[in-house]
């Protein structure tokens, strides 16, 4: 087999995924996933789509990431891993796509507006 590449995004994460047969390794900008992502809660976001389609030990994922913040990064690569993994082998798609692993999260940051604190906060009004 050769190497599947393929992106996913949440907010301003971007991640690259680079798919092989193998052992069940998972790289993160060159370092194990174990040691990139401190909480278990980061490490089942980056398996949740290998562990949904069955191929923990089947798949080496290669995977560099860059923007946002860790839990943003974390869930790109899952989409990244979930668009190889169908890319690879379409029979996976429902199961993946039940557990809403092949749908792009949408949400971002809404933008701060001007005349104002945040995107919806206001600065303090003083009647008198």
């Amino acid at each position: 087999m050769e190497v599947t590449n393929t992106s996913g995004r949440r907010k301003t994460s971007v991640a690259r995924a680079y798919v092989t047969q193998g052992s069940g390794s998972i790289i993160v900008n060159g370092r194990d996933y174990k040691e990139y992502f401190k909480t278990p809660t980061l490490h089942f976001y980056v398996t949740q789509s290998l562990k949904v389609s069955n191929a923990l030990d089947s798949y080496d994922v290669k995977v560099n990431v860059k923007g946002g913040g860790t839990t943003g990064q974390a869930q790109a690569i899952r989409l990244a891993i979930a668009k190889a993994l169908v890319e690879n082998n379409a029979e996976l798609k429902p199961n993946l796509r039940a557990e809403g692993l092949i749908t792009r999260d949408p949400r971002m940051v809404e933008r701060k507006k001007f005349g104002q604190k945040k995107a919806r906060a206001r600065f303090q009004f003083s009647k008198r």
